[in-house]
């Protein structure tokens, strides 16, 4: 069996299943994208699929931090629908 890779969310510290997480990357151009397949090449960061860790990461700044670059508000708002989709729950906007 296929041991599966642990990562923390950025935001609760949660150790979760690599899968289980939403990974955000920097690259080298600096550009900020969700990282759905996990294999993206440059500076990772992994949030819980929940609108709660997302909150938390925007007030307290933890991607930014984490990935230490200042995230647009597109950005945010692209995370939100990938983990409401990720959730089965209702796109509003």
């Amino acid at each position: 069996m296929k041991k599966v890779p642990q990562r923390s969310c950025v935001v609760c510290r949660a150790q979760k299943n690599k899968n289980e997480l939403l990974r955000i990357v920097k690259n080298k151009q600096n550009e900020i994208k969700i990282d759905s397949l996990g294999k993206e090449p440059g500076r990772g960061a992994y949030i819980c699929y929940s609108e709660q860790c997302l909150e938390k990461a925007i007030k307290g700044k933890k991607l930014e931090k984490a990935l230490e670059i200042k995230i647009e508000e597109e950005i945010y708002n692209e995370i939100e629908k990938t983990i409401k989709n990720k959730m089965g729950g209702e796109v509003i906007g």
